[in-house]
Protein backbone atom coordinates (compact mmCIF):
# COMPACT_ATOMS: atom_id res chain seq x y z
CA UNK A 1 0.00 0.00 0.00
CA UNK A 2 1.40 3.34 -1.19
CA UNK A 3 -0.31 6.60 1.05
CA UNK A 4 -0.25 10.19 -0.28
CA UNK A 5 -1.53 13.12 1.18
CA UNK A 6 -3.46 15.71 -1.50
CA UNK A 7 -5.83 18.95 -0.59
CA UNK A 8 -9.31 19.47 -1.85
CA UNK A 9 -11.45 22.59 -1.84
CA UNK A 10 -13.93 22.47 0.85
CA UNK A 11 -16.48 24.97 1.45
CA UNK A 12 -14.80 26.75 4.43
CA UNK A 13 -11.23 25.75 3.40
CA UNK A 14 -8.82 23.52 1.88
CA UNK A 15 -9.76 19.46 3.29
CA UNK A 16 -6.54 17.74 3.77
CA UNK A 17 -6.75 14.06 2.50
CA UNK A 18 -4.61 10.67 2.82
CA UNK A 19 -4.99 8.83 -0.31
CA UNK A 20 -4.34 4.87 0.32
CA UNK A 21 -3.43 3.04 -3.02
CA UNK A 22 -3.34 -0.62 -3.68
CA UNK A 23 0.06 -2.14 -4.13
CA UNK A 24 1.06 -1.68 -7.71
CA UNK A 25 -0.06 -5.36 -9.19
CA UNK A 26 -3.46 -5.25 -7.62
CA UNK A 27 -6.11 -4.25 -9.96
CA UNK A 28 -7.90 -1.06 -9.03
CA UNK A 29 -11.65 -2.22 -8.65
CA UNK A 30 -12.87 0.97 -7.20
CA UNK A 31 -13.10 3.74 -4.31
CA UNK A 32 -14.20 4.42 -0.76
CA UNK A 33 -13.98 7.48 1.44
CA UNK A 34 -13.79 6.73 4.71
CA UNK A 35 -14.48 9.06 7.45
CA UNK A 36 -13.09 9.43 10.95
CA UNK A 37 -14.64 10.11 14.54
CA UNK A 38 -15.52 13.70 16.09
CA UNK A 39 -12.94 16.22 15.66
CA UNK A 40 -13.32 17.93 19.14
CA UNK A 41 -12.45 14.65 20.70
CA UNK A 42 -9.01 13.84 19.31
CA UNK A 43 -10.70 12.33 15.96
CA UNK A 44 -8.62 12.44 12.87
CA UNK A 45 -8.21 10.66 9.47
CA UNK A 46 -5.45 8.06 11.26
CA UNK A 47 -7.78 6.68 13.65
CA UNK A 48 -7.34 3.13 14.02
CA UNK A 49 -11.05 2.22 13.18
CA UNK A 50 -10.44 4.30 9.82
CA UNK A 51 -7.32 3.24 9.18
CA UNK A 52 -9.47 -0.69 9.44
CA UNK A 53 -11.94 -0.05 7.43
CA UNK A 54 -9.40 1.73 4.92
CA UNK A 55 -6.61 -1.10 4.85
CA UNK A 56 -9.89 -3.66 4.46
CA UNK A 57 -10.91 -1.87 1.14
CA UNK A 58 -7.26 -1.24 -0.32
CA UNK A 59 -6.74 -4.80 0.41
CA UNK A 60 -9.77 -5.47 -1.94
CA UNK A 61 -8.75 -3.42 -4.55
CA UNK A 62 -10.25 0.07 -3.57
CA UNK A 63 -8.71 2.94 -3.34
CA UNK A 64 -8.99 4.21 -0.34
CA UNK A 65 -9.54 8.55 0.58
CA UNK A 66 -9.10 9.25 4.08
CA UNK A 67 -10.07 13.22 4.65
CA UNK A 68 -9.54 15.52 7.76
CA UNK A 69 -13.01 17.00 8.55
CA UNK A 70 -12.63 21.13 9.79
CA UNK A 71 -9.78 22.06 11.74
CA UNK A 72 -8.42 18.64 12.07
CA UNK A 73 -4.65 18.42 11.25
CA UNK A 74 -4.63 20.99 7.86
CA UNK A 75 -8.09 20.90 7.22
CA UNK A 76 -9.16 24.63 7.44
CA UNK A 77 -13.00 25.62 8.91
CA UNK A 78 -14.17 25.17 12.36
CA UNK A 79 -16.52 22.50 13.72
CA UNK A 80 -20.50 22.44 12.16
CA UNK A 81 -21.69 19.73 13.91
CA UNK A 82 -22.07 17.39 10.53
CA UNK A 83 -23.64 19.93 8.73
CA UNK A 84 -20.70 21.48 7.17
CA UNK A 85 -18.30 18.57 7.11
CA UNK A 86 -21.41 17.02 5.11
CA UNK A 87 -21.46 19.47 2.80
CA UNK A 88 -17.53 19.64 2.08
CA UNK A 89 -17.91 16.22 1.70
CA UNK A 90 -20.52 16.22 -1.46
CA UNK A 91 -17.97 19.09 -2.42
CA UNK A 92 -15.08 16.16 -2.41
CA UNK A 93 -17.22 13.80 -3.96
CA UNK A 94 -17.27 15.70 -6.90
CA UNK A 95 -13.60 16.46 -6.99
CA UNK A 96 -12.82 12.99 -7.31
CA UNK A 97 -15.04 12.79 -9.68
CA UNK A 98 -12.77 15.25 -12.04
CA UNK A 99 -9.58 14.58 -11.01
CA UNK A 100 -10.29 10.26 -10.66
CA UNK A 101 -12.36 9.95 -13.36
CA UNK A 102 -11.06 6.25 -14.12
CA UNK A 103 -11.77 5.25 -10.70
CA UNK A 104 -14.60 7.49 -9.92
CA UNK A 105 -16.86 5.55 -12.48
CA UNK A 106 -16.04 2.27 -10.60
CA UNK A 107 -18.21 0.96 -7.74
CA UNK A 108 -17.45 2.55 -4.69
CA UNK A 109 -17.77 2.43 -0.87
CA UNK A 110 -18.79 5.24 1.72
CA UNK A 111 -18.14 4.53 5.45
CA UNK A 112 -17.31 6.30 8.77
CA UNK A 113 -17.29 5.48 12.43
CA UNK A 114 -18.83 7.23 15.18
CA UNK A 115 -19.27 11.04 14.19
CA UNK A 116 -18.04 9.89 10.76
CA UNK A 117 -20.45 7.60 10.11
CA UNK A 118 -23.29 10.87 10.42
CA UNK A 119 -21.76 12.49 7.68
CA UNK A 120 -21.73 9.04 6.21
CA UNK A 121 -25.40 8.69 6.35
CA UNK A 122 -26.44 12.01 5.41
CA UNK A 123 -23.77 12.35 2.80
CA UNK A 124 -25.55 9.41 1.19
CA UNK A 125 -28.88 11.37 0.77
CA UNK A 126 -27.00 14.78 -0.13
CA UNK A 127 -25.18 12.93 -2.83
CA UNK A 128 -28.62 11.04 -4.20
CA UNK A 129 -30.64 14.10 -4.20
CA UNK A 130 -27.39 15.85 -6.53
CA UNK A 131 -27.36 12.67 -8.77
CA UNK A 132 -24.42 11.47 -8.17
CA UNK A 133 -23.16 8.29 -8.55
CA UNK A 134 -25.00 6.18 -5.34
CA UNK A 135 -22.16 4.27 -3.24
CA UNK A 136 -22.45 0.38 -4.00
CA UNK A 137 -21.95 0.09 -0.29
CA UNK A 138 -22.09 2.06 2.93
CA UNK A 139 -20.53 0.99 6.05
CA UNK A 140 -21.31 2.16 9.23
CA UNK A 141 -19.35 1.56 12.44
CA UNK A 142 -19.85 2.26 15.99
CA UNK A 143 -23.25 4.52 14.39
CA UNK A 144 -24.43 7.60 16.16
CA UNK A 145 -26.12 9.25 12.94
CA UNK A 146 -29.40 10.59 15.22
CA UNK A 147 -26.77 12.58 17.55
CA UNK A 148 -25.15 14.89 14.31
CA UNK A 149 -28.87 14.86 12.35
CA UNK A 150 -29.84 17.97 10.55
CA UNK A 151 -31.89 16.07 7.69
CA UNK A 152 -33.89 12.98 6.81
CA UNK A 153 -31.65 9.53 5.60
CA UNK A 154 -32.98 6.52 4.42
CA UNK A 155 -30.15 3.64 4.99
CA UNK A 156 -30.03 1.29 1.72
CA UNK A 157 -30.99 -2.30 2.80
CA UNK A 158 -27.62 -3.57 2.01
CA UNK A 159 -26.02 -1.12 4.66
CA UNK A 160 -23.52 -2.81 6.97
CA UNK A 161 -23.88 -1.92 10.41
CA UNK A 162 -21.45 -2.61 12.97
CA UNK A 163 -21.47 -2.19 16.86
CA UNK A 164 -19.78 -3.14 20.32
CA UNK A 165 -21.65 -4.73 22.28
CA UNK A 166 -20.03 -2.97 25.54
CA UNK A 167 -19.74 0.30 23.91
CA UNK A 168 -19.89 2.94 26.07
CA UNK A 169 -19.67 6.21 23.81
CA UNK A 170 -23.09 5.54 21.86
CA UNK A 171 -25.30 2.64 24.29
CA UNK A 172 -25.87 -0.17 21.92
CA UNK A 173 -29.60 0.40 23.39
CA UNK A 174 -29.55 3.77 21.48
CA UNK A 175 -29.18 2.22 18.10
CA UNK A 176 -31.73 -0.22 18.67
CA UNK A 177 -34.14 2.35 19.06
CA UNK A 178 -32.58 4.23 15.88
CA UNK A 179 -32.95 1.25 13.97
CA UNK A 180 -36.76 0.52 15.10
CA UNK A 181 -38.19 1.48 12.40
CA UNK A 182 -35.92 0.89 9.35
CA UNK A 183 -35.18 -2.68 7.54
CA UNK A 184 -31.31 -2.70 8.02
CA UNK A 185 -29.92 -5.67 9.89
CA UNK A 186 -26.62 -5.14 12.48
CA UNK A 187 -23.93 -6.97 13.72
CA UNK A 188 -22.69 -7.12 16.94
CA UNK A 189 -19.02 -7.83 17.98
CA UNK A 190 -19.13 -9.17 21.34
CA UNK A 191 -17.41 -7.71 24.57
CA UNK A 192 -16.34 -4.66 22.26
CA UNK A 193 -16.14 -1.21 22.98
CA UNK A 194 -16.34 1.82 21.25
CA UNK A 195 -13.29 2.00 19.50
CA UNK A 196 -13.29 -2.20 19.24
CA UNK A 197 -9.75 -2.75 21.20
CA UNK A 198 -8.52 -6.04 20.46
CA UNK A 199 -11.52 -6.11 17.92
CA UNK A 200 -9.75 -4.65 14.94
CA UNK A 201 -8.65 -8.15 12.99
CA UNK A 202 -12.53 -8.98 13.70
CA UNK A 203 -14.25 -5.59 12.49
CA UNK A 204 -11.43 -5.86 9.37
CA UNK A 205 -12.75 -9.88 8.51
CA UNK A 206 -15.86 -8.22 8.64
CA UNK A 207 -15.62 -5.78 6.56
CA UNK A 208 -13.75 -7.49 4.02
CA UNK A 209 -16.80 -10.27 3.51
CA UNK A 210 -18.86 -7.47 3.05
CA UNK A 211 -16.65 -6.02 0.36
CA UNK A 212 -16.52 -9.72 -1.02
CA UNK A 213 -19.88 -9.99 -1.92
CA UNK A 214 -21.05 -6.27 -2.79
CA UNK A 215 -17.72 -5.52 -5.23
Amino acid sequence: MRTETIFFDGKAGSIECAIDWPDADTPIKGWALCLHPHPLFDGTNTNKVVTTLARACVAHGLVAFRPNFRGVGKSEGQFDKAHGETLDMLTMVQQIQQKYPDIFIQPWVLGGFSFGSAVAAQLHAEIEDAGLLLPTQLILLGTGVWRFSYRDTKLPSNALLVHGEKDDVIPLTDTYRWLENKEVPITIIPAAGHFFHGKLVMLKNIIQEKLRLAI
